[in-house]
């Protein structure tokens, strides 16, 4: 008996001096606010993720609107408008058309990253159904 009370104070003392820990799990209590944590983290950056390109829609989507009411009234509207327009209307056409055609084929990215987005958000909720998120003061 004696031996195994000095063979444990032996064990002590080496772990003492190499700094070594005895085992000891976490509560259930911090696991899970652990996991919450990161769930937490994967929905706060889907929703900035979702927030910032809709943001970025929303403002591209009304300066192509924006650009398309300013080439119509450059073009006119008579049917042989584009035989007597001026150089200078012909080149702001131009540019016209290229922010157009940049600014529509940006918005179409922007549609499928946001339905990407919401996708990953619905997948997640569904994993991860007994997530309530933190409340936020705004």
């Amino acid at each position: 008996m004696f031996q195994l009370f000095l063979r444990s104070r032996a064990q002590g003392y080496l772990r003492s001096l190499t700094g070594e820990r005895e085992f000891k799990a976490r509560s259930a209590e911090r696991d899970a606010e652990t996991d919450h944590g990161r769930i937490e983290a994967v929905v706060r950056a889907l929703d900035e993720a979702l927030r910032s390109a809709e943001a970025e829609q929303a403002g591209l989507t009304r300066r192509v609107d924006d650009v398309l009411a300013r080439a119509a009234v450059t073009f006119g509207n008579g049917n042989d408008e584009y035989l007597t327009r001026e150089k200078l209307d012909s080149d702001h056409l131009d540019l016209f058309e290229k922010e157009i055609s940049n600014g529509q084929r940006r918005l179409r990215e922007l549609a499928v990253s946001i339905s990407h987005f919401k996708f990953l958000k619905t997948a997640l909720n569904s994993r991860f159904p007994d997530h309530k998120p933190h409340a936020t003061a705004n």
